[in-house]
C-alpha cells in the first residue's frame, strides 16, 4: 500500500507515518496538511489516503477527491463512531473509516480490508447503514430516474465514474459540445450546482442513471 496522510496536525501525521513505516507491505508517501497538498502529492501509485476527519475539513473537498480519483480508497482516521457520523462520510466518498479509540493495529487492518473492497464495521453501525438506505436514497431516486432521459443517464454513468467530457464523448461517440449540454441538463435536473455533486449522487445511488 502506497499511503498519503492527511492532517494538520504535524506530530499526528510524523507519528502515525513512523508507526505505518514498521508495517509490512505499507509505504508512507507524504504526510501533507491541506487537499490543496493532497492534489500536489496524488500520483498513480498511491492507492490509500488517511484523512484526519477530528480536524473539521470540508466534507465537499473530500468528495471532489473522491470523484476525481474513484480507484483511490479514503479512510477517515479519528471518526466518532456513531452511526451519522458514518453516513456523513460514506456520502462523502470516505471507503472506511477508523475510530479515534482504535488502536494502530486496527488502522492496519482497516486499510487492508479497504484496498480489497471490504468495510469492516460494528453490526449496529451495518444495520444503521441498511436502514438509511432504505429510508432515504430510494424515494430521491424514483423520482430523479424518470426525469433523465436514456442518453442523460449514460452521461451520468461516466460522470460517476470520474469521466471529463472530453473522455465522455469519446465513449459515446458525441460532440464535446453535445456532452456539455447533457450535463448541464443533468445537473438542472438533479438540483445540483456542480458536476461534483452529480458524481456523490449517482454513486450514492447508481440506479437514477
Amino acid at each position: 500500500m502506497r499511503i498519503i496522510i492527511v492532517t494538520p496536525v504535524r506530530l499526528l501525521g510524523e507519528g502515525l507515518a513512523t508507526c505505518l513505516s514498521g508495517n509490512e507491505g505499507a509505504s508512507v508517501h507524504a504526510v501533507v496538511n491541506d487537499f490543496g497538498a493532497l492534489r500536489r502529492a496524488l500520483t498513480s501509485a498511491i492507492n490509500v489516503v488517511l484523512i484526519d476527519v477530528s480536524s473539521g475539513f470540508d466534507l465537499e473537498e473530500v468528495r471532489c477527491v473522491a470523484a476525481e480519483h474513484p480507484r483511490l480508497r479514503l479512510i477517515a482516521i479519528g471518526l466518532r463512531e456513531r452511526s451519522d457520523e458514518v453516513i456523513r462520510c460514506g456520502r462523502a466518498g470516505f471507503a472506511a473509516y477508523v475510530p479515534r479509540d482504535a488502536p494502530i493495529e486496527t488502522l492496519c487492518d482497516t486499510m487492508a480490508a479497504a484496498v480489497v473492497g471490504r468495510l469492516t464495521c460494528p453490526p449496529e453501525i451495518a444495520c444503521s447503514l441498511l436502514r438509511q438506505l432504505f429510508n432515504g436514497a430510494a424515494p430521491q431516486a424514483a423520482a430523479n430516474n424518470n426525469d433523465l432521459t436514456r442518453r442523460e443517464g449514460d452521461v451520468l454513468r461516466l460522470l460517476g465514474r470520474g469521466f471529463s467530457n472530453k473522455e465522455i464523448a469519446r465513449e459515446l461517440g458525441l460532440s464535446v459540445g453535445t456532452v456539455k449540454h447533457h450535463v448541464h441538463s443533468i445537473l438542472s435536473k438533479l438540483g445540483v450546482p456542480r458536476r461534483t455533486h452529480a458524481m456523490r449522487r449517482v454513486r450514492e445511488a447508481p440506479w437514477i442513471a
